[in-house]
């Protein structure tokens, strides 16, 4: 279907693409081409001529004459040059055509066809062009053909009636079929069956059931609707054909009724019974699937939970192998620390400094107004130990401005100071509500959310001191530094709002670890969760930054300071 489509869409082309090169028409036209205004008739395996004539009448035998289908391809017949053209005529027309020339010379233009075929019904266009200068003119041709007269026989007995079949083939354009009783009077329901040869003619079959046993002869008709004519045959159905009625007849219908509502009712109970069995069938296998699943989604959670678990030892190991230079999991850093128990020295105080909480709370005297110059305190001891950590609880209710860490005792803390590692001070704090690592000349935005409690730890050894948010067991900062023999101390800053500044007991206070490591999980929903838990920053390993391969996350280098 697709081929014949582009077939014609090629042919369709080629024709609109020769009209174009044709030289276009004159400024003023030489004469009009009128054909007749009414179909022509033409009887099928006979003769036609197709007329057409120029108007004013003049001598049309000097000029180009075409007659062709529905596409100026599609060349009937070709006059050009007084001759006739066989190059580019349809191979159906080959030898059929011929140009009647007698009148050629009054503008009249007759092509006669012969052996007239079925296919050349349609429409027809004559073209004459002179110079540069055409004109055309469409007619149609019908082509009809009386086919054989029908024949009809009867069938046998069908639905209380008889039943009789008309045939008839060999017709063209498709025919009409219509069956009439003695009297005159038309059956009008009937079935009707029409197929085509390959030389385009109809063969018909129209069935009828006759039931009124008076209707006596019965007539087919088939008509062809151009040339108006008919063929008919009549056939005679004699009233011992009819079926007649038995007096037994009524009984056995009324048995039968009665068998088949018994037949009925039987098939319904068995068919109940039938239902309620496999409903329960049904019901039985629904349970056992949903067993079986229940059964391996439990089965396939437990092995999520000991797969994870195993990661979970895996990755613990590997960090605690090389625990010196990862920034994650600030509870599994505990175990290489020493939890160090700090308590605020008053004597270190600025005179604005409130200390409280038997020295392990520290806030503004006047939370309402800001100072002019930091507000700070260090520690009641320095720090001797080699790897330590404290914790630190941040509580505020408006705008404030802190910092916390670790400084040089010998450091500059009086009057107006800045922060940073060249001063002695290695610190993080919060200004202009976000969280900074305080460097010089400029401080390092490290976020935008403000933790709750930080984390302190001091490295002396390998000269690193880390930050850590211990509500999220997330890595915030940092910094490095020369190991020397100066003293170092807790060191803790408020300049402004309300705000306090808690040292958390941690030693034999309870541990907060994100993912338990040693017990099995409350559920197994639990377990299958704890994959995407508590992994919020990247670190390394032995200096080499974890890859693909790595049990750590992505290394993040803007972590460290220099």
């Amino acid at each position: 279907m697709e081929d014949c489509c582009r077939d014609s869409l090629l042919s369709h082309i080629t024709s609109v693409l020769f009209l174009l090169l044709l030289p276009a028409r004159g400024s003023a036209e030489d004469f009009v081409v009128n054909g007749p205004s009414e179909p022509v008739v033409a009887v099928l395996g006979g003769s036609i001529m197709l007329s057409c004539h120029v108007s004013p009448p003049m001598d049309v035998e000097n000029m180009e004459l075409r007659w062709f289908r529905s596409k100026f391809s599609e060349a009937v017949f070709i006059y050009e040059n007084q001759q006739e053209q066989k190059e580019g005529q349809l191979v159906q027309y080959t030898g059929r055509t011929s140009l009647v020339k007698d009148f050629l010379s009054r503008g009249e233009a007759i092509v006669h066809i012969q052996k007239v075929q079925a296919s050349d019904n349609g429409l027809y266009t004559c073209f004459f062009r002179k110079g540069s200068f055409y004109e055309e003119a469409n007619l149609e041709l019908k082509v009809a053909g009386v086919g054989s007269t029908p024949q009809v026989h009867i069938t046998g007995p069908e639905e209380d009636g008889i039943r009789v079949v008309c045939t008839a083939s060999g017709w063209f354009p498709k025919p009409q079929v219509q069956w009439n009783a003695a009297n005159g009077e038309k059956f009008l329901t009937f079935s009707e069956t029409h197929m085509e040869d390959a030389e385009g003619l109809f063969s018909v079959e129209a069935a009828l059931v006759v039931r009124d046993s008076s209707s006596g002869n019965i007539t087919c008709s088939v008509f062809n609707p151009v040339l108006d004519q008919k063929k008919a045959m009549a056939i005679f159905i004699p009233e011992p054909f009819f079926p007649q009625a038995s007096p037994w007849k009524s009984a056995f219908i009324l048995s039968l009724m009665v068998l088949m509502l018994a037949l009925i009712g039987a098939a319904y109970y068995t068919k109940r019974e039938y239902t309620a069995k496999r409903q329960a069938q049904q019901e039985w296998e629904r349970l056992h699937n949903e067993k079986e699943e229940d059964r391996q989604t439990k089965e396939e959670a437990l092995k999520a939970r000991d797969e994870l678990q195993a990661d979970l030892d895996w990755r613990k190991s590997v960090f605690l192998a090389g625990w010196k230079k990862v920034q994650l999991y600030a509870d599994w850093k505990k175990e290489k620390f020493q939890a160090l128990s700090v308590i605020l020295d008053p004597e270190s105080a600025h005179p604005h400094l409130a200390v409280s909480g038997g020295g392990t709370s520290v806030t503004l005297k006047d939370a309402s107004k800001d100072e002019e110059e930091p507000c700070s305190i260090m520690g009641q001891e320095a720090i001797t130990s080699e790897r330590c950590y404290w914790e630190v609880e941040i509580r505020s209710r408006n705008e404030c401005n802190w910092s916390l860490g670790v400084c040089r005792g010998d450091a500059e803390r009086n009057g107006w100071y800045r922060e940073g590692p060249e001063k002695g001070f290695w610190a993080v704090g919060k200004y202009e509500g976000k969280l900074y690592a305080l460097k010089l000349p400029q401080h390092q935005e490290i976020c935008e959310e403000i933790p709750n409690r930080v984390g302190v730890f001091l490295d002396i050894k390998e000269g690193v001191i880390s930050f850590y948010n211990m509500t999220k067991n997330s890595h915030l900062f940092s910094f490095s530094f020369t190991s020397s023999s100066e003293t170092l101390f807790p060191y803790f800053m408020v300049k402004s709002g309300d705000v306090s500044l808690t040292i958390c007991s941690v030693v034999g206070g309870p541990a907060e670890t994100p993912v338990p490591l040693n017990n099995s999980p409350s559920s197994l929903e639990e377990s299958v969760r704890l994959s995407g838990e508590g992994f919020n920053s990247g670190s390394a390993i032995d200096g080499v930054p974890p890859g693909a391969d790595s049990p750590l996350l992505p290394y993040s280098p803007e972590a460290m300071s220099p």
